[in-house]
């Protein structure tokens, strides 16, 4: 920032940033991305690395805590023609002795891990655990990879859920011509149940302008979306109702909810209590107005959440029939969106 007229050279704008989260009630996150492409060391492997992690000692000593670390594996040659070698462990561990707290994201992870692509799409279905011998750093191209990062893997032995990066725009910076093409409401729902609802985390890139400001357009869907999320999810008819569980094998169970009066619905909300991991690999959702079930929704992987939209119809009882779980299939919660009747 010394060689910019921005705050005569003085400024620190990851300082601003920090500080702008905290006034808001918000964690920061930091994003470094790793190809510095126009570095004169950037190839001489050993030296570039060693730049890295003074870039990285910086943004992790001097901000206070910070929440998440954001890489990617982008390593494409440097002008010279050279093809840096990152040292990943050496930047993990970095991060794990200066900020232990913080989540780090990469396609690797450790803790945090992509999603496969940038369409705001997570798998179905999407398992929170992984094998790390399928993506054992960021940027690896392999087969079996994507596969890998979009749906995770049952018999994982490591914790790495997905995070799913979209930009409210067509690309990730702004651009005054792209004023007219920022996602509807619609489309930033629609983005809502193919990431949180398939058991993932949405990061929704929203690009500042030059002025270091949101633009009006952006700022008015981002409040529509709020809106939109709040009336579609507000009032939960499933919240006094009578829960009876039983299990129905070692893998198998059935969750059946008693409605305190008839309702109209078109939306659940299956969550999983994660505490004790992630379980259910098969489901099937049915309700019934009276004595006869009717299927409303069948599924894979729940997790933290899954949104399963059906054809509204009026229940006075549903039931969750757990086809194949990893154990068990309690800890499970059921929440029904509509109308009462």
């Amino acid at each position: 920032m010394a060689a910019s007229p921005w705050r005569s050279g003085t400024g620190d704008v990851v300082r601003e940033f920090v500080d702008a989260c905290h006034a808001e009630g918000l964690k920061a996150g930091l994003y470094l991305s790793p190809w510095d492409r126009n570095n004169p060391a950037y190839g001489d492997s050993p030296k570039y690395n060693d730049l890295y992690c003074d870039q990285l000692t910086e943004l992790l000593t001097r901000y206070g805590p910070i929440a998440e670390v954001w890489f990617d594996g982008a390593n494409g040659e440097g002008p010279n023609g050279r093809k840096q070698a990152y040292d990943w462990p050496r930047f993990f561990g970095l991060v794990r002795k200066l900020q232990p707290n913080a989540v780090m994201f990469s396609d690797a992870g450790p803790d945090v891990r992509w999603c496969g692509n940038e369409k705001g799409v997570a798998g179905d279905p999407n398992w929170s655990t992984m094998n790390p011998a399928a993506v054992p750093f960021p940027g690896v191209d392999a087969p079996g990879v994507t596969d890998a990062l979009q749906h995770g893997d049952r018999e994982g032995t490591v914790w790495r859920p997905a995070e799913v990066d979209v930009s409210i725009r067509p690309g990730w910076f702004y651009h005054p011509a792209e004023d007219e093409k920022v996602r509807t409401v619609d489309d930033l729902e629609s983005l809502h149940f193919s990431s949180v609802g398939h058991n993932g985390k949405l990061l929704l890139n929203v690009p500042p302008t030059r002025e270091g400001r949101l633009h009006s357009t952006d700022i008015a869907r981002l409040a529509g979306f709020r809106a939109r999320l709040t009336s579609l999810f507000e009032h939960d008819l499933a919240r006094n109702a009578r829960r009876t569980f039983s299990a129905t094998g070692p893998r198998s169970a059935e969750l059946t909810l008693d409605l305190p009066r008839a309702a109209g619905i078109g939306l659940a909300r299956l969550e999983e209590d994660i505490a004790g991991g992630q379980n259910v690999a098969r489901y099937t959702l049915y309700g019934a107005a009276d004595r006869e079930w009717k299927v409303l929704s069948r599924g894979s992987t729940i997790g933290y959440t899954k949104l399963d939209r059906f054809e509204p119809v009026s229940v006075r009882r549903v039931r969750l029939v757990v086809e194949d779980a990893l154990a068990g299939g309690d800890g499970i919660t059921i929440k029904l969106y509509g109308r009462e009747q």
